[in-house]
């Protein structure tokens, strides 16, 4: 294989150099004199979010003190609340900064992404660790200031794209290094999402606002507008105002073995080469994207396909027979569960066979599925992760970097994002990352960085 890889160069410590002080590491009194705790030592953690996928992020923490918690929907984060009836409780984040910043190392971030580098930023700026759910943010700018953040302020990061962490991606990765397919040239991944309304063509209707929930506070920086039940508790992921559609929700998850694997870095171009059910305030109802990526030290150039919206998996390559089943595997006979809820996964295609991996990069196998009849994983050149929240606190408390910091996750995120622009724009968008501008399309660049209304800030 044309890429000399070595543990050393792809130890985690050594990749992600630069994400925690280096000075004194090793030593725990330098540790303790900049505030990092032992290993035993609990770290005190708070969550902005409660309910939906916070209430999972927060259980995942549960080894640590949970201290504080904010959400502007009472209703939504019940369960939480219950279970933590101790704790103080906020609707607004910025009050539980005022209130509990000194008692508090930590903070989970898992609220709407529009929503998410508001917060991540107020958390950092204060010296607090920060998991961030996934995207890391609505746009790019945001992606980039968080990432410019966590090395300021020297805090721990992590996106919340748990298959970072999984074995599967790791052992994609080291297939892919090992020249098992040879020279990479394509990756189509695919989802079921959407499965929130999106291509509306009306706005839904007006409705009053539940005593239950802080509307106001829920909008943060967007734009005032009428409540209607049809925004929450998920639908907001469907609409450019407040979330990133699909892709935000899966790709971060599903490209993650691609980016990894690939050593991605920033698109030259991307095209939103099909879309159907389209809409001025939502993201389509299906969509196939395409980033081309330059070639990468001895990788030749590769173009990846996104497909979103699907019951099925993508057009096969050619010599890839229609019964090998690909990404996520199909429904066990008699089970109630439907195939297309399990229509995620990724495909290589390189120019000596294939390799695909299910959603969070996890049943990663050659095919045909008889090549893996004997087969042996290559020797692991990859630092395993003790899980991604463990991977998360270990590194909150002085330990390596985690697999998904910002410094990982920022630029991926960053690439995703592009595609987001994409689906609102025709024709093919030329990227230029060092200036974080698409140059054949000077429209698009009004929406790298959001409008925030008065009364918040981001940094």
């Amino acid at each position: 294989m044309a890429h000399k890889l070595t543990r050393r160069h792809f130890f985690y410590g050594t990749l992600l150099a630069g994400a925690v002080p280096t000075a004194g590491f090793g030593s725990t009194p330098s540790l303790k004199f900049m505030g990092y705790k032992s290993p035993n030592e609990k770290l005190n953690v708070a969550s902005i979010g409660a309910g939906g996928k916070a209430a999972s992020d927060i259980q995942g923490c549960s080894s640590e003190n949970i201290v504080a918690l904010a959400d502007p929907d009472d209703k939504r984060a019940a369960r939480m609340f219950k279970l933590h009836e101790k704790v103080p409780k906020y609707k607004d984040f910025r009050r539980m900064f005022d209130k509990e910043a000194k008692n508090i190392d930590a903070v989970i971030v898992a609220i709407p992404d529009f929503m998410h580098a508001t917060a991540a930023m107020w958390a950092m700026e204060r010296g607090k660790h920060v998991y961030v759910q996934k995207p890391l943010t609505r746009t790019i700018w945001e992606a980039r200031t968080l990432t410019a953040a966590a090395a300021k302020y020297k805090v721990a990061s992590q996106m919340g794209n748990q298959g970072y962490s999984n074995e599967g991606t790791r052992q994609c990765a080291e297939m892919i290094w090992a020249g098992e397919i040879g020279n990479v040239t394509e990756v189509h991944a695919w989802t079921n999402r959407p499965i929130w309304p999106q291509g509306l063509t009306e706005a839904p209707k007006e409705a009053p606002v539940p005593d239950t929930l802080d509307w106001d506070t829920w909008l943060g920086i967007s734009s005032m507008r009428p409540y209607s039940p049809e925004y929450l508790p998920m639908n907001w992921r469907g609409y450019f105002d407040w979330g990133c559609g699909a892709l935000g929700d899966m790709a971060c998850h599903i490209l993650g073995a691609p980016n990894m694997a690939l050593m991605l870095g920033a698109p030259a171009s991307v095209e939103c080469v099909h879309q159907e059910g389209t809409s001025s305030f939502t993201y389509p109802k299906k969509s196939i994207i395409r980033f081309d990526f330059p070639a990468r030290g001895s990788m030749p150039p590769v173009k990846i396909f996104w497909y979103d919206g699907m019951e099925g998996t993508p057009p096969r390559p050619h010599g890839l027979d229609e019964s090998e089943p690909l990404g996520d595997p199909p429904p066990k006979t008699g089970t109630s569960v439907a195939p297309s809820s399990v229509s995620n996964g990724s495909l290589f295609v390189g120019d000596k066979g294939f390799i695909t991996t299910g959603t969070y990069g996890q049943y990663t196998r050659l095919l045909p599925a008889e090549k893996m009849k004997d087969y042996k994983f290559p020797a692991p050149l990859l630092t395993r992760s003790p899980g991604h929240y463990r991977d998360w606190i270990r590194a909150a408390k002085g330990g390596d970097p985690s697999c998904s910091n910002f410094s990982v996750s920022g630029p991926f995120t960053e690439w995703i994002l592009l595609g987001v622009l994409a689906l609102r724009f025709e024709g093919k968008l030329e990227w230029d990352s060092a200036k974080m501008r698409v140059t054949n399309n000077p429209e698009v660049n009004q929406y790298m960085k959001p409008k925030v209304r008065k009364g918040w800030q981001i940094g």
